[in-house]
């Protein structure tokens, strides 16, 4: 048997007539409900730019040069020392 969600949240947005006529269009030939497709597309297009800001693509060569500097770190300059030091005393104090 399929899960139930539970939807208790709203989102309530403005458009033009234009706009609704063409979402309502396109819901039909969705053979969905408006509320369906609108949300259907827009999850849709989070995701996908979550994914891209969340992500990197890398050359073969980059890919190997990152895996390098990750297996050979160079040593903490001052200013990377300073921020370690400012971003703990911002977590002790949150």
């Amino acid at each position: 048997m399929g899960q139930t969600v539970t939807k208790d949240s709203r989102l309530h947005i403005r458009c033009d007539e234009r706009t609704r006529q063409l979402l309502d269009k396109a819901a039909g030939y969705a053979h969905a409900n408006l509320s369906e497709f609108v949300l259907a597309q827009a999850v849709a297009a989070a995701e996908r730019l979550v994914r891209e800001q969340e992500s990197i693509t890398l050359r073969g060569e980059d890919f190997q040069a990152f895996l390098a500097a990750l297996d050979t770190p160079a040593e903490p300059n001052a200013a990377l020392r300073r921020a370690f030091e400012r971003h703990a005393e911002q977590v002790e104090r949150a």
